[in-house]
């Protein structure tokens, strides 16, 4: 039996997120379909994040176990040719048989994209917010005070079933770069709509629609009511997995 490590890369915008789900296509389940093709047998893949619809990944990470010895470059060579345009795999390697995807895994970076002007080439990854005028110093302060150990709740999925909801945030900033605004977030674990629900309700408050007051209370508050929209799916990517 052989361990492998994979790196994948894919568009999510017309995927149901990573994990296989009756509604419609996962990257779960184009990867799992893609090695059964190729190996003739059923290999279960198991992903470091369960990325959500619509969302996409530069760097994410998953294992497999394999019945046999396949050479890496000709395992993704064989995967590449095999999966639709919109995923590829970057990297494959041998891992330890201790090795874990998810579980191995000390922290995520995640990051988000606003667009600051109408774009027809990133109009699929980013969320155009141009319209609007951006405090930018209000979004460095609400960034500054997300870094640190804190119960998330409040920008979590109101129907998740998780046993508890603090992360740890090892970074957390605003960056610029040509007509986009990237908000980039490395943490521990993320809860369920983290980053979606931190990124809207900041822009409410660059937006002036909120106070950074507000923003401090709402860990407090533990309610996903009292924190503001979930920012859309299209402008988010899992960047890399770090172990």
């Amino acid at each position: 039996m052989l361990k492998i490590k994979l790196t994948l890369e894919y568009d999510g915008t017309r995927y149901v997120g990573w994990q296989i789900q009756p509604n419609g296509p996962s990257i779960q389940q184009e990867v799992e379909e893609a090695l059964g093709q190729l190996l003739q047998t059923k290999c279960d893949v198991v992903g470091a994040g369960r990325t959500d619809a619509g969302v996409h990944a530069r760097g994410q990470v998953a294992h497999v176990v394999l019945p046999k010895q396949v050479e890496n470059r000709n395992l993704m060579n064989g995967l590449n040719a095999l999966l639709p345009e919109d995923i590829r795999v970057l990297d494959a390697v041998e891992v330890d048989s201790d090795f874990h995807a998810r579980y191995s895994a000390k922290s995520r970076v995640y990051r988000y994209q606003l667009a600051l002007q109408p774009t027809a080439l990133d109009r699929n990854y980013s969320w155009f917010v141009g319209g609007y005028q951006l405090d930018r110093g209000h979004l460095d302060t609400c960034a500054a005070a997300i870094v640190g150990e804190h119960d998330f709740t409040s920008f979590c999925r109101a129907e998740s079933t998780l046993p508890h909801h603090l992360c740890t945030v090892t970074s957390a900033r605003w960056l610029e770069s040509d007509s986009l605004l990237c908000f980039e977030i490395a943490a521990n674990r993320f809860v369920h709509g983290m980053v979606r629900a931190l990124v809207g309700t900041m822009v409410e408050i660059a937006r002036g629609y909120r106070t950074l007051e507000e923003f401090g209370a709402l860990f407090a508050a533990r309610d996903r009511r009292r924190a503001g929209m979930a920012a859309p799916a299209k402008g988010l990517f899992l960047e890399r997995v770090i172990y």
